[in-house]
């Protein structure tokens, strides 16, 4: 069996102050309070003019499939687990939460959060939620398997099945082709 090192997140962090904007790996950065995101995550959950859950999850998943997928070409990361890794601090360096992905193949895989930012806000605004609220984990979760086996986006569809809101230890997401 092939022995992968552990590959350790190297990211290029710059602020330009002319302009206040941060950039990481070339690319702009905005960081959110997760009192902020739980606002728009309650917004997309009233919004019934259109599937505005979808529109986060969808949003996240272009960014991170584009920002790892850069990733791995700017660092000729090419192993599988290496890339699982990198995702996993990545979803880390972001300040999204804690992220484990326990299983994974090109055709479906599991994805467990110890913690999540999401989560936190929305305890911290209204307490215990009855549904899953993890609209931007999903898309990163189906950014990161686009992104690990080379596929384009809205190849995968993540499924949070169990949620830290809704009074679990942790969330738990299945991963499956579309």
């Amino acid at each position: 069996m092939t022995q992968y090192k552990r590959t350790e997140l190297v990211l290029d962090k710059a602020f330009d102050a002319q302009s206040c904007r941060h950039e990481i790996a070339g690319n702009p950065v905005v960081l959110h309070c997760h009192h902020y995101t739980a606002l728009y995550t309650q917004l997309a959950l009233d919004c019934s003019m259109l599937d505005a859950k979808a529109l986060l999850a969808e949003c996240s998943e272009d960014t991170w499939e584009d920002f790892l997928s850069a990733y791995y070409r700017t660092h000729g990361i090419s192993s599988i687990p290496e890339r699982i890794a990198l995702a996993e601090q990545t979803y880390a360096a972001a300040g999204l939460g804690r992220m484990r992905v326990t299983c994974a193949g090109p055709e479906s895989g599991e994805v467990t959060l110890d913690h999540s930012h999401v989560d936190a806000g929305w305890f911290k605004k209204w307490g215990q939620h009855s549904t899953p609220v993890n609209f931007i984990g999903a898309g990163f979760i189906a950014g990161l398997f686009a992104a690990v086996f080379g596929r384009p986006v809205r190849t995968y569809v993540a499924t949070e099945t169990q949620g830290i809101v809704c009074g679990a230890s942790c969330s738990r997401f299945t991963v499956i082709v579309r």
